[in-house]
């Protein structure tokens, strides 16, 4: 069946009303299938979707419905990672109930005045929207009360935990009454939300939109690989080759997010920071100019990002490749909003490809290896944009009419390729200059897409690069296996479970202890883990310095073994994690 509207959800009128007053009029995907549930039954429910497919309106909507106005008590907690998300729900929440009477709602999050979200809770709050510390901090002042509560919402669980909010939610689960639901949402489901959800959750119903977390059609996602040392280089030209961009670049960091932004600030780009420092004020700031396209750069960490809703982005730009495959999708996810189409470009270096392939694959997208634009490239695409707004320009006569003899008077003893001349010198001559002696910042040894690249088709060129660049990293890693080459022997807690080659090893050691592939030696790959060899002269620095490493947010162990034998030396442990690979294996 067909939902056309919301009427037919059972939603009541005023809501109805006031969703069809914020100009929605068919439900998203995730509300179609949520609110019937929601509202028709008792039961706990897990939703799966990511951010911008409609959520807030999914639970929002139903938990209104259950509201009893005439009690002027918290019914209703609505649990989210960051204050940004926390206003944004809030204010998502005011407008549903925009034409019901009766209906407080108040956001409690940090960064703001805790004496007046008291005041506001005391007022008669029936919603409350919070992040998990400031709520505890509230409970422990015992300025709010959950004895009402009939239900509670966990929007972007997820990242909740990734922000070390589990012992809050717990705190603040347990306080709840007994008989009360508990809606989770999340983009994702790890270990830890499955854990919450075992635990809190009874017998609950389960609800996907997300299918395979494939990335929406209408995204076109581009690979460009660089030396790191050229990386912000490769950032500007990229914008520089987008005239009329409005987009988001991420980074990893905020230190990193900090510097982009403000190097892209003194180079004259109309961009700004988000990041975790910011404070309250300065967060409302830089989201109201962003939203108004004032700001048409925004440098953001992924944390700082959620709950992020803002449309018309044509850019996505991963500064950095994200530490999860799945933040890859949900900061695409930006783009290519409400049937458009959009751009994510991704940045790697030549150490990084193998991330490509988890995400290709994980997926079912497909990155094409594009060119850098070189100089002469960008001039020519800034000029022509700039032609093309002055073509278009409206003409407005009469109000013109006064000025126009004075500017002819001015430009007479010019001729028309002169007056072309002098309009491209001074539109154009800050790029000409800054782009005189650039080179070609490409990397050599990859066959990039684009003018003067072949006529190679994506994939069979994607597949080529993948293949050769294994071959070279295999042959480098096992050239100068000499029997006379002393090594040391390895563990590594990842095996073909986690969908690795030999390659992905020499990959993964090489980018964080900066050892040469060709000190690597024989790699043994085993179900859930695997056994490698170093020359002893790089065997400590490499100890050292992947002791905090992650693959693709996992924790990496690695540690000295000194048997041959892969049956001998792993005792329990070995044993213990490989049960714990099957099972979680048998649970994706």
């Amino acid at each position: 069946m067909v939902i056309m509207d919301f009427q037919e959800l059972g939603l009541h009128a005023d809501l109805v009303r006031a969703v069809k007053a914020l100009g929605f009029v068919t439900p998203m995907p995730i509300q179609e299938q949520a609110i019937p549930v929601l509202l028709g039954g008792r039961r706990d429910v897990v939703g799966s979707a990511q951010t911008g497919t409609g959520k807030t309106g999914a639970f929002g909507l139903p938990l209104l419905q259950l509201i009893d106005r005439s009690v002027p008590h918290p019914q209703a907690l609505v649990l989210c990672p960051t204050r940004e998300l926390c206003i944004q729900i809030t204010n998502d929440i005011k407008q549903f109930s925009s034409c019901m009477e009766g209906i407080r709602t108040a956001a409690v999050y940090g960064g703001a005045s805790i004496a007046a979200q008291i005041k506001q809770i005391q007022r008669g709050a029936q919603v409350i929207v919070a992040t998990p510390g400031r709520l505890n901090d509230l409970l422990r002042r015992k300025a709010v009360k959950m004895g009402h509560v009939s239900v509670a919402v966990l929007d972007e669980a997820d990242e909740m935990l990734n922000m070390g909010f589990k012992e809050d939610l717990d705190l603040i689960l347990a306080t709840l009454p007994q008989h009360r639901r508990i809606w989770l949402f999340s983009a994702t489901m790890p270990s830890g939300v499955a854990a919450i959800a075992k635990k809190y959750l009874t017998d609950p119903v389960k609800i996907n939109v997300n299918g395979n977390h494939q990335s929406p059609e209408k995204i076109e996602h581009t690979c460009y690989t660089i030396q790191e040392k050229d990386r912000y280089e490769a950032l500007k030209r990229i914008l520089d080759y987008s005239p009329g961009i409005f987009g988001l670049v991420f980074c990893r960091t905020r230190k990193e997010t900090q510097d982009v932004a403000a190097r892209l600030m003194q180079d004259g780009y109309d961009s700004d920071a988000l990041h975790g420092e910011l404070s309250q004020a300065q967060r409302d700031s830089v989201m109201q100019r962003f939203r108004q396209a004032s700001i048409r750069i925004l440098v953001a960490t992924d944390v700082a990002a959620r709950g992020l809703d803002v449309n018309d982005i044509t850019h996505v730009i991963h500064y950095n490749l994200p530490d999860e495959p799945e933040m890859y999708i949900h900061r695409s996810g930006r783009t290519a909003r409400a049937g458009k189409h959009g751009s994510s470009i991704a940045l790697i270096n030549v150490k990084e490809k193998y991330r490509l392939q988890v995400i290709e694959k994980r997926f079912n997208i497909r990155f094409d290896f594009g060119k850098i634009p070189d100089g002469p490239g960008i001039c020519k695409k800034q000029l022509l944009n700039q032609i093309g707004k002055i073509v278009d320009t409206k003409v407005n006569d009469a109000d013109i009419a006064e000025y126009l003899p004075a500017a002819y008077e001015a430009l007479r003893g010019m001729d028309k390729n002169e007056l072309i001349k002098r309009f491209v010198s001074s539109e154009f001559n800050h790029f000409i200059d800054y782009y005189r002696h650039s080179g070609d910042i490409n990397v050599k040894s990859l066959k990039t897409a684009g003018a003067g690249a072949g006529t190679t088709k994506p994939k069979t060129r994607m597949k080529n690069n993948r293949k050769n660049n294994l071959k070279d990293s295999l042959k480098d890693s096992r050239k100068d296996s000499r029997k006379d080459r002393k090594t040391q022997r390895f563990f590594i807690n990842i095996g073909r479970l986690d969908k690795i080659n030999e390659g992905s090893i020499v990959q993964l050691i090489c980018d964080h202890s900066d050892i040469r592939a060709n000190m690597i030696g024989q790699i043994n790959l085993k179900r859930s883990y695997s056994f490698f060899e170093v020359e002893n002269r790089a065997a400590g620095m490499m100890l050292q310095s992947v002791k905090n490493a992650k693959f693709y947010g996992r924790d990496v162990t690695v540690r000295e073994v000194f048997d041959k034998d892969p049956g001998i030396n792993t005792g329990g442990s070995y044993k213990k994690h490989n049960k714990r690979r099957q099972h979680l294996a048998a649970a994706m």
